[in-house]
């Protein structure tokens, strides 16, 4: 018996829950850029770390700088209740994303995690967009 198999693995119908749950907290970077290049961006996001200067030297491409300090009931009113805000961080090194998703989902709001923040979209080699603006990303 190997380290893989010591704790035998849960039934299909656990393992799908699981997973289903993960998902619907969770998305990457993969996901969210064919979003963006498809124009099906059907979501906020939100780069929720860094100062103003450190989010104009790079961005995920569409994302608007919202750092989780600033998420407040006030804040968020300009989206309507519904909306689904996908936020990001530096990476798996920083924890700005957890806690933007549990400020987001304590005032009520649809929130999902892109999951690897910054070091999973330049570990994807996905583009940047730099300056004060959104930007967008190219098809």
């Amino acid at each position: 018996m190997s380290y893989v198999t010591q704790v035998p693995a849960a039934t299909p119908d656990v393992a799908r829950d699981h997973f289903q749950r993960r998902l619907s907290v969770e998305t990457d970077c993969s996901d969210v850029a064919a979003a963006l290049r498809s124009g099906e961006q059907d979501f906020v996001l939100c780069h929720v770390v860094g100062t103003p200067e450190a989010y104009q030297r790079r961005h995920v491409p569409g994302a608007l700088h919202l750092p989780h300090r600033e998420i407040s009931t006030e804040r968020m009113a300009q989206w309507p209740a519904s909306t689904l805000f996908v936020v990001y961080c530096a990476g798996p090194h920083c924890n700005g994303a957890d806690q933007a998703a549990f400020k987001l989902a304590s005032l009520g709001r649809p929130v999902k995690i892109m999951i690897g923040g910054i070091t999973g979209w330049q570990d994807e080699d996905l583009p940047f967009a730099s300056g004060k603006e959104p930007g967008a990303l190219g098809a």
